[in-house]
Protein backbone atom coordinates (compact mmCIF):
# COMPACT_ATOMS: atom_id res chain seq x y z
CA UNK A 1 0.00 0.00 0.00
CA UNK A 2 2.85 2.53 0.61
CA UNK A 3 4.06 1.98 -2.94
CA UNK A 4 0.59 2.99 -3.63
CA UNK A 5 0.45 6.49 -1.91
CA UNK A 6 4.13 7.66 -2.84
CA UNK A 7 2.78 7.09 -6.89
CA UNK A 8 -1.08 8.48 -6.37
CA UNK A 9 -0.16 11.21 -3.69
CA UNK A 10 1.21 13.66 -6.42
CA UNK A 11 -1.49 13.30 -8.56
CA UNK A 12 -4.41 12.97 -6.23
CA UNK A 13 -2.68 16.37 -5.12
CA UNK A 14 -2.91 18.10 -8.30
CA UNK A 15 -6.35 16.64 -8.97
CA UNK A 16 -7.51 18.65 -5.59
CA UNK A 17 -6.14 21.88 -7.04
CA UNK A 18 -8.92 21.69 -9.63
CA UNK A 19 -12.73 22.93 -8.74
CA UNK A 20 -15.22 20.45 -8.41
CA UNK A 21 -18.86 20.49 -8.45
CA UNK A 22 -18.78 18.95 -4.63
CA UNK A 23 -16.86 17.15 -2.35
CA UNK A 24 -18.00 13.99 -3.08
CA UNK A 25 -18.64 12.19 -6.42
CA UNK A 26 -21.63 11.64 -7.31
CA UNK A 27 -21.73 7.87 -8.57
CA UNK A 28 -25.68 7.59 -8.54
CA UNK A 29 -29.14 9.65 -8.37
CA UNK A 30 -32.29 9.16 -9.18
CA UNK A 31 -34.01 10.91 -7.05
CA UNK A 32 -34.76 8.88 -3.83
CA UNK A 33 -31.70 6.90 -3.72
CA UNK A 34 -28.05 8.62 -4.08
CA UNK A 35 -23.94 6.39 -4.47
CA UNK A 36 -21.39 8.89 -3.70
CA UNK A 37 -17.65 7.90 -4.16
CA UNK A 38 -15.51 9.48 -1.35
CA UNK A 39 -11.85 10.17 -1.31
CA UNK A 40 -9.51 11.48 1.65
CA UNK A 41 -5.72 12.43 1.39
CA UNK A 42 -3.49 13.24 3.26
CA UNK A 43 0.86 13.70 3.75
CA UNK A 44 3.10 15.77 6.30
CA UNK A 45 6.49 15.76 7.44
CA UNK A 46 8.00 16.34 10.86
CA UNK A 47 11.10 16.76 12.20
CA UNK A 48 11.69 17.14 15.59
CA UNK A 49 15.06 18.48 17.59
CA UNK A 50 15.08 16.06 20.40
CA UNK A 51 13.42 12.11 21.40
CA UNK A 52 11.54 10.84 24.42
CA UNK A 53 12.84 7.40 23.47
CA UNK A 54 16.57 7.46 24.59
CA UNK A 55 17.52 7.91 21.14
CA UNK A 56 19.92 10.80 20.36
CA UNK A 57 19.78 13.42 18.00
CA UNK A 58 16.59 14.78 15.78
CA UNK A 59 14.16 12.60 14.26
CA UNK A 60 12.59 13.19 11.10
CA UNK A 61 9.81 11.28 9.38
CA UNK A 62 6.72 11.77 7.44
CA UNK A 63 3.33 10.05 7.38
CA UNK A 64 0.43 9.31 4.60
CA UNK A 65 -2.56 8.14 4.68
CA UNK A 66 -5.40 7.07 1.81
CA UNK A 67 -9.07 6.61 2.49
CA UNK A 68 -11.62 5.92 -0.05
CA UNK A 69 -14.96 4.65 -0.38
CA UNK A 70 -18.98 4.67 -1.06
CA UNK A 71 -21.44 6.19 0.61
CA UNK A 72 -25.14 6.99 0.08
CA UNK A 73 -28.75 6.64 1.84
CA UNK A 74 -32.15 6.08 0.09
CA UNK A 75 -35.32 7.50 0.89
CA UNK A 76 -38.57 5.15 2.04
CA UNK A 77 -41.81 6.75 1.20
CA UNK A 78 -43.53 8.00 4.77
CA UNK A 79 -40.63 5.77 7.06
CA UNK A 80 -37.39 8.05 7.24
CA UNK A 81 -34.53 7.06 5.19
CA UNK A 82 -31.92 3.85 5.28
CA UNK A 83 -27.79 5.40 4.85
CA UNK A 84 -24.77 3.91 4.89
CA UNK A 85 -21.11 4.02 3.74
CA UNK A 86 -17.72 1.76 3.06
CA UNK A 87 -14.49 2.46 2.96
CA UNK A 88 -10.70 1.39 3.14
CA UNK A 89 -7.57 3.17 4.58
CA UNK A 90 -4.02 2.88 3.43
CA UNK A 91 -1.88 4.21 6.28
CA UNK A 92 1.97 4.29 6.08
CA UNK A 93 5.19 5.82 7.86
CA UNK A 94 8.62 6.45 6.64
CA UNK A 95 11.93 7.84 8.09
CA UNK A 96 13.03 7.60 11.63
CA UNK A 97 9.40 6.75 13.11
CA UNK A 98 7.85 9.27 15.64
CA UNK A 99 10.34 9.94 18.74
CA UNK A 100 7.30 8.86 21.32
CA UNK A 101 8.65 5.86 20.23
CA UNK A 102 5.25 4.52 18.64
CA UNK A 103 6.57 4.09 14.77
CA UNK A 104 9.34 2.84 12.99
CA UNK A 105 9.05 4.15 9.89
CA UNK A 106 8.20 1.14 8.55
CA UNK A 107 4.20 0.81 8.96
CA UNK A 108 2.18 0.18 5.83
CA UNK A 109 -1.31 -0.94 6.14
CA UNK A 110 -4.53 -1.33 3.96
CA UNK A 111 -7.94 -2.59 6.09
CA UNK A 112 -11.28 -1.81 6.86
CA UNK A 113 -12.57 1.46 8.08
CA UNK A 114 -15.90 2.59 7.67
CA UNK A 115 -18.56 -0.26 7.13
CA UNK A 116 -22.02 1.05 8.90
CA UNK A 117 -25.54 1.02 8.07
CA UNK A 118 -28.23 2.98 9.69
CA UNK A 119 -31.80 4.10 9.30
CA UNK A 120 -33.31 8.13 10.44
CA UNK A 121 -36.96 8.75 10.82
CA UNK A 122 -36.87 11.54 8.81
CA UNK A 123 -40.56 13.83 9.96
CA UNK A 124 -42.43 10.01 10.34
CA UNK A 125 -42.34 11.10 14.00
CA UNK A 126 -43.58 14.58 14.51
CA UNK A 127 -43.29 14.07 18.21
CA UNK A 128 -39.09 13.75 17.92
CA UNK A 129 -39.02 16.38 15.51
CA UNK A 130 -36.66 15.92 11.91
CA UNK A 131 -34.81 12.77 12.30
CA UNK A 132 -36.25 11.90 16.13
CA UNK A 133 -34.47 8.59 15.45
CA UNK A 134 -31.65 7.97 14.48
CA UNK A 135 -30.01 4.11 14.38
CA UNK A 136 -26.98 3.27 13.18
CA UNK A 137 -24.41 0.08 13.81
CA UNK A 138 -21.26 -0.93 12.10
CA UNK A 139 -17.68 -0.08 11.92
CA UNK A 140 -18.16 3.89 12.89
CA UNK A 141 -16.46 6.88 14.18
CA UNK A 142 -18.72 7.62 16.73
CA UNK A 143 -18.08 11.06 18.92
CA UNK A 144 -19.61 11.43 22.81
CA UNK A 145 -20.36 15.07 23.85
CA UNK A 146 -17.66 17.83 23.42
CA UNK A 147 -14.90 14.51 22.91
CA UNK A 148 -13.61 14.61 26.25
CA UNK A 149 -14.01 11.23 26.78
CA UNK A 150 -14.43 9.66 23.38
CA UNK A 151 -13.93 11.03 20.39
CA UNK A 152 -13.19 7.82 17.60
CA UNK A 153 -10.71 5.71 18.21
CA UNK A 154 -7.63 7.22 16.77
CA UNK A 155 -4.23 6.05 18.68
CA UNK A 156 -2.62 4.40 15.66
CA UNK A 157 0.64 2.84 17.30
CA UNK A 158 3.22 1.17 14.91
CA UNK A 159 5.73 -1.49 14.96
CA UNK A 160 7.60 0.29 17.67
CA UNK A 161 5.62 -1.06 20.54
CA UNK A 162 6.31 -4.57 21.62
CA UNK A 163 7.75 -5.79 18.39
CA UNK A 164 4.44 -4.79 16.43
CA UNK A 165 2.32 -6.14 18.70
CA UNK A 166 0.06 -3.53 18.74
CA UNK A 167 0.40 -2.06 15.43
CA UNK A 168 -2.36 -0.59 13.44
CA UNK A 169 -0.43 1.24 10.63
CA UNK A 170 1.36 3.70 11.82
CA UNK A 171 0.63 7.43 10.64
CA UNK A 172 0.36 7.93 13.96
CA UNK A 173 0.52 11.75 14.12
CA UNK A 174 -2.22 12.04 10.98
CA UNK A 175 -4.53 9.61 13.35
CA UNK A 176 -6.76 8.80 10.22
CA UNK A 177 -8.20 5.88 11.72
CA UNK A 178 -11.20 7.02 13.66
CA UNK A 179 -13.66 4.11 13.20
CA UNK A 180 -14.40 1.33 15.99
CA UNK A 181 -14.28 -1.53 14.87
CA UNK A 182 -18.07 -2.33 16.67
CA UNK A 183 -21.12 -0.30 17.42
CA UNK A 184 -24.48 0.38 18.09
CA UNK A 185 -25.93 3.43 18.25
CA UNK A 186 -29.35 4.99 18.98
CA UNK A 187 -29.92 8.99 18.97
CA UNK A 188 -32.75 10.44 19.96
CA UNK A 189 -34.66 14.13 19.67
CA UNK A 190 -32.45 15.48 17.22
CA UNK A 191 -30.54 18.48 17.78
CA UNK A 192 -32.27 20.62 19.76
CA UNK A 193 -34.13 20.38 23.17
CA UNK A 194 -34.09 17.69 24.69
CA UNK A 195 -32.07 14.64 23.47
CA UNK A 196 -29.88 11.96 23.89
CA UNK A 197 -28.22 8.80 23.25
CA UNK A 198 -27.88 5.31 23.77
CA UNK A 199 -24.10 3.92 22.29
CA UNK A 200 -22.38 0.37 22.62
CA UNK A 201 -18.85 0.24 21.67
CA UNK A 202 -15.91 -2.30 21.06
CA UNK A 203 -12.42 -1.39 19.91
CA UNK A 204 -9.78 -3.75 18.12
CA UNK A 205 -7.49 -1.07 19.09
CA UNK A 206 -5.28 -3.45 21.26
CA UNK A 207 -3.11 -0.05 22.60
CA UNK A 208 -6.39 0.48 23.95
CA UNK A 209 -6.84 -3.43 24.84
CA UNK A 210 -9.69 -3.70 22.51
CA UNK A 211 -11.93 -1.99 25.39
CA UNK A 212 -16.18 -2.69 25.40
CA UNK A 213 -17.97 0.70 26.86
CA UNK A 214 -21.69 1.07 26.93
CA UNK A 215 -22.15 5.07 26.46
CA UNK A 216 -25.60 7.21 27.76
CA UNK A 217 -25.92 10.96 27.18
CA UNK A 218 -28.67 13.29 27.40
CA UNK A 219 -28.40 16.75 26.53
CA UNK A 220 -30.72 20.41 26.25
CA UNK A 221 -29.70 22.52 23.60
CA UNK A 222 -31.35 26.00 23.27
CA UNK A 223 -29.69 29.28 22.19
CA UNK A 224 -27.51 30.04 24.49
CA UNK A 225 -25.28 26.83 23.94
CA UNK A 226 -26.30 23.06 25.32
CA UNK A 227 -25.91 21.55 28.80
CA UNK A 228 -25.24 17.51 28.88
CA UNK A 229 -24.95 14.75 31.04
CA UNK A 230 -22.33 11.90 29.89
CA UNK A 231 -22.42 7.74 31.67
CA UNK A 232 -19.71 5.79 30.24
CA UNK A 233 -19.42 2.24 32.00
CA UNK A 234 -16.54 -0.24 31.13
CA UNK A 235 -18.05 -3.92 30.10
CA UNK A 236 -14.06 -5.60 28.81
CA UNK A 237 -11.04 -5.59 27.97
CA UNK A 238 -8.84 -8.46 26.24
CA UNK A 239 -6.21 -8.41 28.96
CA UNK A 240 -3.92 -9.87 26.49
CA UNK A 241 -3.20 -6.48 25.46
CA UNK A 242 -2.80 -4.45 28.64
CA UNK A 243 -0.44 -2.09 27.92
CA UNK A 244 -0.63 0.02 30.99
CA UNK A 245 -2.17 -0.55 34.52
CA UNK A 246 -4.62 1.53 34.14
CA UNK A 247 -6.38 -0.58 31.46
CA UNK A 248 -7.11 -3.51 33.62
CA UNK A 249 -9.83 -0.88 35.96
CA UNK A 250 -11.68 -0.49 32.66
CA UNK A 251 -14.33 -3.48 33.10
CA UNK A 252 -16.83 -1.92 35.53
CA UNK A 253 -15.38 1.41 35.69
CA UNK A 254 -17.96 4.09 35.46
CA UNK A 255 -17.47 7.43 34.49
CA UNK A 256 -20.06 10.35 34.86
CA UNK A 257 -19.51 14.05 33.71
CA UNK A 258 -21.49 16.99 33.53
CA UNK A 259 -20.65 19.77 30.25
CA UNK A 260 -21.55 22.49 28.70
CA UNK A 261 -21.15 24.45 25.88
CA UNK A 262 -22.30 27.71 24.20
CA UNK A 263 -22.11 31.79 24.22
CA UNK A 264 -24.39 31.68 27.43
CA UNK A 265 -26.44 34.80 25.04
CA UNK A 266 -23.38 36.58 25.38
CA UNK A 267 -22.32 38.23 21.89
CA UNK A 268 -19.08 37.04 20.04
CA UNK A 269 -18.17 34.67 23.20
CA UNK A 270 -17.85 31.04 24.21
CA UNK A 271 -17.91 29.49 26.90
CA UNK A 272 -17.37 25.45 27.78
CA UNK A 273 -16.25 22.63 30.53
CA UNK A 274 -16.57 19.68 31.50
CA UNK A 275 -15.86 17.48 35.39
CA UNK A 276 -15.88 13.94 34.68
CA UNK A 277 -15.80 11.57 37.77
CA UNK A 278 -14.34 7.65 37.67
CA UNK A 279 -15.44 5.19 40.17
CA UNK A 280 -13.63 2.25 39.63
CA UNK A 281 -11.41 -0.48 41.62
CA UNK A 282 -8.41 1.31 42.46
CA UNK A 283 -9.85 4.41 43.53
CA UNK A 284 -11.58 7.51 42.67
CA UNK A 285 -10.57 9.89 40.12
CA UNK A 286 -11.85 13.44 38.36
CA UNK A 287 -10.63 15.26 35.30
CA UNK A 288 -11.72 18.50 34.46
CA UNK A 289 -11.86 21.73 32.15
CA UNK A 290 -13.11 25.57 32.10
CA UNK A 291 -12.67 27.53 28.93
CA UNK A 292 -13.44 30.88 27.99
CA UNK A 293 -12.86 32.77 24.61
CA UNK A 294 -13.88 36.03 22.79
CA UNK A 295 -13.73 37.11 19.37
CA UNK A 296 -13.25 41.07 18.29
CA UNK A 297 -15.67 41.19 15.16
CA UNK A 298 -15.21 44.58 14.18
CA UNK A 299 -11.58 44.82 14.85
CA UNK A 300 -9.83 43.67 11.54
CA UNK A 301 -8.60 39.79 10.97
CA UNK A 302 -11.64 39.46 13.84
CA UNK A 303 -9.19 38.11 16.67
CA UNK A 304 -10.09 35.58 18.72
CA UNK A 305 -8.54 35.34 22.51
CA UNK A 306 -9.26 32.00 24.48
CA UNK A 307 -8.19 30.68 27.95
CA UNK A 308 -8.37 27.46 29.27
CA UNK A 309 -7.75 25.60 32.41
CA UNK A 310 -7.43 21.68 32.34
CA UNK A 311 -6.59 19.60 35.68
CA UNK A 312 -6.60 15.75 35.64
CA UNK A 313 -5.88 13.55 38.92
CA UNK A 314 -2.88 11.20 39.26
CA UNK A 315 -5.01 8.34 37.67
CA UNK A 316 -7.31 9.53 35.99
CA UNK A 317 -8.34 7.64 32.23
CA UNK A 318 -9.01 9.36 29.64
CA UNK A 319 -10.56 6.45 27.62
CA UNK A 320 -10.93 7.47 23.86
CA UNK A 321 -10.25 11.43 24.49
CA UNK A 322 -10.57 13.76 21.21
CA UNK A 323 -7.89 14.82 19.30
CA UNK A 324 -6.23 18.55 19.38
CA UNK A 325 -8.25 21.28 19.63
CA UNK A 326 -10.53 19.52 21.19
CA UNK A 327 -8.99 18.03 24.43
CA UNK A 328 -5.13 17.34 23.53
CA UNK A 329 -3.38 20.12 24.46
CA UNK A 330 0.25 20.78 22.99
CA UNK A 331 2.21 19.39 20.32
CA UNK A 332 5.23 17.71 21.73
CA UNK A 333 3.48 17.30 25.11
CA UNK A 334 0.33 15.70 23.84
CA UNK A 335 1.91 12.93 21.18
CA UNK A 336 5.27 12.50 22.69
CA UNK A 337 6.00 13.28 26.26
CA UNK A 338 2.68 12.74 27.36
CA UNK A 339 2.30 15.55 29.67
CA UNK A 340 -0.93 16.21 28.92
CA UNK A 341 -4.29 13.36 30.41
CA UNK A 342 -3.56 12.72 33.50
CA UNK A 343 -1.58 13.81 36.95
CA UNK A 344 -1.21 17.12 35.26
CA UNK A 345 -2.85 20.89 35.20
CA UNK A 346 -2.78 22.61 32.06
CA UNK A 347 -2.37 26.21 31.57
CA UNK A 348 -3.62 26.76 27.87
CA UNK A 349 -3.77 30.88 26.15
CA UNK A 350 -4.30 30.80 22.10
CA UNK A 351 -5.40 33.87 20.09
CA UNK A 352 -6.12 33.26 16.47
CA UNK A 353 -6.65 35.46 13.40
CA UNK A 354 -8.01 35.34 9.88
CA UNK A 355 -5.88 37.62 7.66
CA UNK A 356 -8.45 36.30 4.94
CA UNK A 357 -11.21 33.94 4.58
CA UNK A 358 -8.87 31.22 3.37
CA UNK A 359 -6.05 31.67 5.87
CA UNK A 360 -5.89 31.34 9.46
CA UNK A 361 -2.82 31.89 11.87
CA UNK A 362 -3.51 30.50 15.72
CA UNK A 363 -0.79 31.20 18.37
CA UNK A 364 -0.92 28.65 21.34
CA UNK A 365 0.83 28.65 24.80
CA UNK A 366 0.63 26.00 27.35
CA UNK A 367 1.99 25.52 30.60
CA UNK A 368 2.05 21.74 32.15
CA UNK A 369 2.84 20.94 35.83
CA UNK A 370 2.89 17.31 37.30
CA UNK A 371 0.36 17.10 39.84
CA UNK A 372 2.11 14.47 42.11
CA UNK A 373 6.00 13.08 40.84
CA UNK A 374 6.26 10.28 43.18
CA UNK A 375 6.59 7.07 41.52
CA UNK A 376 6.31 9.11 38.26
CA UNK A 377 7.61 11.39 35.88
CA UNK A 378 8.36 14.69 36.44
CA UNK A 379 6.43 16.46 33.15
CA UNK A 380 6.74 20.39 34.02
CA UNK A 381 7.08 22.17 30.71
CA UNK A 382 5.87 24.79 28.43
CA UNK A 383 5.40 24.62 25.14
CA UNK A 384 4.79 27.32 22.06
CA UNK A 385 3.30 26.25 19.10
CA UNK A 386 2.41 28.68 15.88
CA UNK A 387 -0.11 27.58 13.51
CA UNK A 388 -1.15 27.95 9.89
CA UNK A 389 -3.88 26.88 7.77
CA UNK A 390 -4.29 27.75 4.51
CA UNK A 391 -7.41 26.51 2.22
CA UNK A 392 -5.35 26.66 -1.00
CA UNK A 393 -8.86 25.52 -2.62
CA UNK A 394 -12.37 23.95 -1.44
CA UNK A 395 -10.65 20.47 -1.33
CA UNK A 396 -7.25 21.34 -0.23
CA UNK A 397 -5.82 22.35 2.78
CA UNK A 398 -2.24 22.63 3.60
CA UNK A 399 -1.37 23.37 7.60
CA UNK A 400 2.15 23.67 8.50
CA UNK A 401 2.90 24.23 12.81
CA UNK A 402 5.98 25.35 14.36
CA UNK A 403 6.94 25.41 18.26
CA UNK A 404 8.97 24.53 21.11
CA UNK A 405 9.20 22.61 23.98
CA UNK A 406 11.09 23.14 27.28
CA UNK A 407 10.96 20.75 30.16
CA UNK A 408 12.26 21.35 33.54
CA UNK A 409 13.60 17.96 33.97
CA UNK A 410 15.25 15.39 31.52
CA UNK A 411 15.42 11.65 31.45
CA UNK A 412 18.70 11.62 34.07
CA UNK A 413 17.03 13.61 36.74
CA UNK A 414 13.47 12.70 36.77
CA UNK A 415 11.67 13.82 33.21
CA UNK A 416 11.53 11.60 30.03
CA UNK A 417 13.47 14.08 27.29
CA UNK A 418 16.68 12.22 25.87
CA UNK A 419 19.83 13.89 26.69
CA UNK A 420 18.58 17.44 28.42
CA UNK A 421 16.32 19.69 29.13
CA UNK A 422 16.93 22.02 26.61
CA UNK A 423 14.11 23.35 24.32
CA UNK A 424 12.62 21.06 21.85
CA UNK A 425 11.80 22.91 18.59
CA UNK A 426 9.76 21.09 16.01
CA UNK A 427 8.36 21.68 12.44
CA UNK A 428 5.19 19.57 10.90
CA UNK A 429 4.18 20.23 7.16
CA UNK A 430 0.76 18.76 6.38
CA UNK A 431 -1.24 18.40 2.81
CA UNK A 432 -4.78 16.68 3.37
CA UNK A 433 -7.11 17.27 0.38
CA UNK A 434 -10.51 16.01 0.23
CA UNK A 435 -13.02 15.02 -2.97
Amino acid sequence: MYSVIRILFPALIAIGTFPSPASAYEFYNDGSTNIDANLSVGYGFFSVQRSYIDRPGATRWQEGYLKYGLSGGTAIPGAGSIYGAVSLLGSATWGDGDPGGFTTGRERRNALEDAYLGWKSGDSIPVLGKDGIDISAGSQYVNVGSGFLIKGDKVSAGRAVDDGRYDRGGAYYLASRVAFSRTAVLRLGGDTGWHGSAIWLKSNNHLQADTELAVGTLDYTAQPGTLGFTFVHGISIDKRYVSTPSRLDRPGMNTYSIRGDGDAGIPNTHFAFEYAYQTKRSGNDNGWYAEAGYTFRNVRWQPSLSYRYTRYSKDFDSLFQGGFGDRYQGEIASNYSFSYNFNTRIHDVGLTVHPSEKFTVTLMYFNFRTLSNRSTLDLDASELTLYLDWALTKHLQFSPNFGVYKPRKYAANGGNQTGSAAANFYANLMIVANF
